[in-house]
């Protein structure tokens, strides 16, 4: 090759090999591994988090007084696929063979809340509906708690509905006042319908109720949830006035049941029992209870188990934390070398590595308590929420992506502040401090406006539009929505990088000009 004549580089040797990303990348790898502390910062992490689920797994113990006493709770009532159900109402009804149906008019809905007492110790029953308040036509495959069924129905304040199985609700008309139902059933096919007067029909709904037998129960009945209060539900009951009142298909007498009645703890007594009075070719229908999905009542949650996680994401943070800021001036803060990584480089590549660190740290943790802190609370005979595998799956790996973006926050933070305690205490105070709050019963909103909104991917409890519940952190239910409360998490994570970048850009390693 001739000396004297330019050589022309190629674009790998222009840029220098140092400089790739997947080396930095790698090189970073090593430096996180082969630091001790940050090591066991990570595994500390992991421990807390599992001893402290499974110490909450076991030290649960739920009771219940029945008509036998006090003992274990039973297990939750499930619905026809699978979640747990509430099927407490008042039934007047007669078996039908075949096809045929039911057609009445609702003509008056009414009921009694208890409501906070005034004066303590004297109960403060008054007038009124809650807004799921239940009165209508149903058909079901038998008076056995938990079966497939379909009703058509008025609703202290949701207008007319058909639901079935207890998870589905189908919207009809927005009416509050007197109003026709009918309830229709052929083969497996179910249908409901509306009307003003009586003449003029519209569908509310059509279902299917596989395996639907040849004889079922069909006729009226009225429900009422209970009243919220700040962290309970109190007694409520709902009574319909149904007139107009016509069978196709049955011609029977009415038989009357009281489906899913509780018993005081002498085992004979109803606990706040329904009936009905006939007058005048109007049922007056009286129920208490629900038909409907039991999220809360469905008994203990898998979150509960990651209530640890958040003491447990603390030595993740001071982990990212401490990975950045022990190398913040050599690898960020100074001139180097021309072979040195840009710093843009080097914070992209840490973040890239204590993400994937926390993301197996927290996959681990919520891998090994989850499944095995729900094994304990069902040998310790408790009833558990019952949870499906997605869900589970969703808990589990929510939790490690959780993990994850908190400790690139922190690594961001790291970043943009350049002191250790600072960051480490921005980090603590912006994802675990709300969280501890909120699971306290205070200030839930800093759920929604915070990185702690994440946390929200791990609730197990599932929500029904068509249920009311006090949505507290307390009865499992976050201020957002899984996915939603999680993406606030990954909107700051992302700013806070994005910002860190910013502020590192325009940093060369360029080597000083010797004199």
């Amino acid at each position: 090759m001739n000396p004297l004549k330019p050589h022309r580089l190629s674009r790998q040797d222009a840029v220098p090999r140092a400089l790739h990303f997947p080396r930095v990348l790698r090189a970073e790898w090593t430096r996180f591994r082969t630091r001790r502390g940050l090591v066991l910062a990570v595994a500390a992490s992991v421990l807390v988090t599992v001893s402290l689920g499974l110490l909450i797994a076991g030290g649960v113990r739920s009771t219940c007084v029945t008509g036998k006493g006090e003992g274990p709770c039973p297990a939750p009532l499930l619905g026809p696929d699978g979640t747990a159900v509430r099927d407490k109402y008042y039934f007047v009804h007669q078996p039908l063979s075949g096809n045929g149906g039911v057609t009445a008019r609702v003509s008056d809905l009414t009921g009694q809340m208890r409501l906070p007492d005034v004066v303590p110790g004297v109960r403060n029953v008054k007038e009124g509906v809650v807004p799921w308040a239940k009165a209508g036509l149903l058909v079901r495959q038998s008076l056995t708690q938990g079966t497939p069924y379909a009703a058509v129905m008025l609703t202290g304040e949701h207008g007319v509905r058909m639901q079935y199985n207890y998870t589905h609700d189908v919207a009809g008309g927005a009416h509050n006042g007197p109003q026709w139902l009918r309830l229709t059933r052929s083969g497996d096919t179910v249908t409901g319908y509306e009307s003003d007067d009586g003449r003029t029909w519209t569908e509310v709904g059509t279902v299917t109720l596989t395996g639907l037998p040849e004889t079922v129960e069909i006729g009226l009945f009225a429900t009422s949830p209970g009243v919220l209060w700040e962290r309970a539900q109190a007694f409520a009951q709902a009574t319909a006035t149904f007139d107009q009142i016509a069978l196709q298909g049955a011609n029977g007498s009415w038989r009357r049941d009281d489906v899913g009645v509780t018993m005081e703890a002498d085992g004979k007594t109803p606990h706040h029992p329904g009936g009905v009075v006939e007058s005048g070719g109007k049922l007056i229908v009286t129920g208490g209870g629900d038909i409907g999905p039991a999220p809360v009542e469905g008994g203990v949650r898998a979150d509960l188990l990651l209530t640890g996680g958040a003491v447990g994401l603390i030595p993740v943070l001071v982990a990212a934390v401490t990975f950045l800021t022990r190398t913040l001036r050599r690898g960020l803060n100074r001139t180097g070398p021309p072979d040195e990584p840009h710093p843009v480089r080097l914070l992209a590549a840490r973040a890239v590595v204590i993400g994937a660190v926390a993301f197996v740290a927290g996959l681990v943790a919520s891998g090994i308590v989850v499944p095995v802190g729900l094994a304990i609370l069902r040998a310790n005979q408790n009833p558990v929420q019952p949870i499906s595998l997605g869900t589970e799956l969703r808990v589990i790996v929510g939790y490690a992506a959780l993990t994850a973006a908190a400790a690139v926050l922190a690594l961001g933070l790291a970043a943009l502040v350049r002191r250790a305690v600072i960051a480490v205490g921005l980090a603590v105070a912006l994802v675990v401090v709300p969280y501890l709050l909120a699971s306290a019963g205070l200030a839930p909103w800093l759920l929604m406006i915070t990185p702690a909104a994440g946390f929200a991917i791990t609730q197990s409890i599932p929500t029904f539009a068509h249920v009311d519940v006090n949505m507290s952190l307390l009865d499992g239910y976050y201020p957002l929505p899984p996915w939603a409360g999680f993406s606030v998490t990954c909107v700051y994570t992302a700013l806070t990088l994005a910002a860190a970048i910013a502020v590192h850009h325009g940093k060369r390693h360029v080597r000083p000009a010797s004199n």
